[in-house]
């Protein structure tokens, strides 16, 4: 039976196929989020509880805002290789909560993980194509209650890694030995704390380079390839605002709670001014403007 010949015989069938292809992208990106609102809730319970930072919100506020900015340039037919990922995700990552089929029951923030990916694919399938799909993706996981347990994996190696760097650059000024994660200052122990092992400046670092990322329409390469400059950024930065909290205990002069924010507020400044400079620099010569360009000429 030829597509024409069931048209023919079932008119109100092709009328409802109709309908679905010119259903709206933001009614497409509402029903993927319903279907994952167990993870939602999960991330909301974790973010609430006190057990990590709900710094995630900034970057689902991120995504929100992009979505709201482009909203006029959204694909109503979405692209299909996105959507396929989309739904593939969305499935795997309802099977790895539940356990339900071949997949076992693992970790919510194994399958919270899945999740955002599959929602940026979700993303990616109705958005312009010139926005680049590696920096949503990065906020898709930037979005995840994740700072605690990267604090818990990562935390101590970053500690060890940050004290000896200060080590280095301490030893002109005083005399300096690394014990673990700790310092030993002319005499005086200095421990360097879960705060100082820099998880949060890392997540502020690429947030703020995805932001910038996208702003500027930076391509995937483009981004990707500025992204270990990032990492080198945030590292160098943690070690500067270490040493320089290490120099005053080891000198004998404590500083206070509000100097060490103070410090640490003023260095994190400093770092996310360098990594969005660094992303923002160089652009891209391309006939196409950026999305949010585009978007403001247009209401201009």
């Amino acid at each position: 039976m030829t597509l024409t010949t069931l048209a023919q015989r079932h008119p109100r069938l092709f009328d409802e196929f109709i309908r679905i292809d010119r259903a709206s992208a933001i009614g497409w990106l509402a029903l993927q989020a319903a279907a994952l609102v167990p993870t939602w809730w999960w991330m909301a319970r974790r973010m609430a509880d006190g057990s990590d930072d709900p710094l995630g919100v900034l970057a689902l506020g991120a995504l929100a805002f992009l979505v709201w900015t482009l909203r006029g340039e959204l694909r109503c037919a979405p692209r299909l290789g996105w959507l396929a990922w989309a739904s593939v995700g969305t499935l795997v990552a309802t099977a790895l909560r539940t356990g339900i089929g071949p997949l076992p029951a693992l970790p919510p923030l194994v399958a919270a993980l899945v999740a955002l990916v599959a929602f940026a694919a979700g993303l990616m399938a109705v958005m312009p194509r010139r926005v680049a799909a590696a920096p949503v993706l990065g906020l898709a996981v930037l979005a995840l209650p994740i700072l605690s347990s990267l604090q818990f994996y990562a935390g101590f190696p970053l500690r060890v890694i940050t004290a000896e760097a200060s080590r280095w650059l301490l030893m002109p000024f005083f005399e300096v030995q690394r014990e673990a994660a700790s310092l030993v200052v002319d005499g005086r122990l200095v421990i360097v704390d879960a705060p100082c092992s820099g998880v949060q400046m890392a997540w502020c670092g690429y947030f703020v380079a995805c932001v910038v990322a996208l702003w500027v329409g930076r391509s995937n390469r483009g981004f990707l390839t500025r992204l270990p400059w990032v990492g080198l950024v945030v590292l160098g930065a943690n070690v500067l605002r270490n040493s320089v909290l290490v120099a005053f205990e080891g000198a004998g002069i404590p500083l206070g709670e509000a100097w060490h924010q103070a410090i640490g507020l003023a260095v994190l400044a400093a770092d996310c001014a360098e990594v969005a400079w660094h992303m923002a620099t160089l652009r891209q010569r391309s006939t196409k403007p950026h999305p949010l360009a585009a978007h403001t000429a247009t209401a201009a």
